[in-house]
């Protein structure tokens, strides 16, 4: 029988977190650094916050995640791997208290941000959607 593995992915922004869940010793390692040592400090509270509301569903001394992170800013990866672990262990437990705790704590761990980018408009190229010509008055 195959060893039990759930691959997961989490975005937010230009930030994408790839997420590896097993049997193990728990250890959770983030771009091979472990959590415990993870900075910057809030970005880490923030990964932790999606780990506290399942330390009741899920026994994290046996299993190991791994974590690798990518594109956009700090914030950006910290929320996409609370995302990624979020449905991770969603789909590790199989639990659906675990699911509607995580749905009453943040709706987008579980749901993604539907946000989108405003599309830019014609003749101002790469300047941005609402970048006006610049007036001069003399």
């Amino acid at each position: 029988m195959a060893e039990k593995l759930v691959h997961v992915s989490g975005k937010r922004k230009k930030s994408v977190a790839r997420i590896t869940i097993k049997k193990g010793k728990g250890l959770i390692s983030i771009n091979n650094i472990p959590l415990n040592i993870y900075t910057p400090r809030y970005a880490k509270l923030r990964i932790e916050g999606s780990l506290s509301i399942a330390k009741d569903f899920v026994d994290f001394d046996s299993i190991s995640i791994k974590i690798k992170s990518q594109g956009g800013g700090v914030f950006g990866q910290a929320d996409a791997i609370a995302s990624s672990i979020a449905r991770g262990l969603c789909q590790w437990s199989k639990n659906d208290e675990l699911h509607a705790a995580y749905l009453v704590y943040d709706r987008t761990l579980i749901a993604g941000d539907h946000r989108l980018t405003e599309p830019h408009k014609p003749g101002q190229s790469s300047k941005g959607p609402r970048h006006k010509r610049q007036k001069s008055y003399r």
